[in-house]
């Protein structure tokens, strides 16, 4: 009778510790822009937060803090879906009718509760 009562409550408690496995694709926009006087391009990230007046957005190396450079479109690119983000869509943007830069949506799935929605 014991063994019965014991695997009773073992079925009853597992649902407690489950952990939610629950996936959502969370997105991300990178803009690329040229360096003046270099064929390397800084790129600046836009996870959907608020953007302040004159924040800074462009990608850092995460131990010096220094700006993460890349020597071409493509190198970003290989960047990017090492990180895990998978593109979504790609086009070229201007502004003021001069500046030409590229835009670019790539999209990751995470676990739910690895997300921090601050809203």
């Amino acid at each position: 009778m014991k063994p019965v009562v014991v695997a009773l409550l073992l079925l009853i408690a597992a649902p407690v510790f489950a952990q939610d496995t629950t996936k959502v694709e969370q997105y991300c926009g990178l803009i690329l822009r040229p360096r003046a006087f270099s064929n390397k391009v800084n790129i600046e990230l836009d996870f959907g937060e608020g953007r302040r007046s004159f924040a800074d957005n462009r990608m850092r190396d995460e131990m010096t803090g220094k700006l993460k450079t890349f020597n071409s479109v493509v190198d970003a690119m290989n960047y990017m879906g090492q990180q895990g983000w998978v593109l979504v869509n790609a086009f070229p943007s201007e502004h003021n009718g001069t500046n030409i830069y590229f835009e670019f949506f790539f999209k990751k799935t995470f676990k739910k509760e690895d997300i921090h929605e601050d809203k």
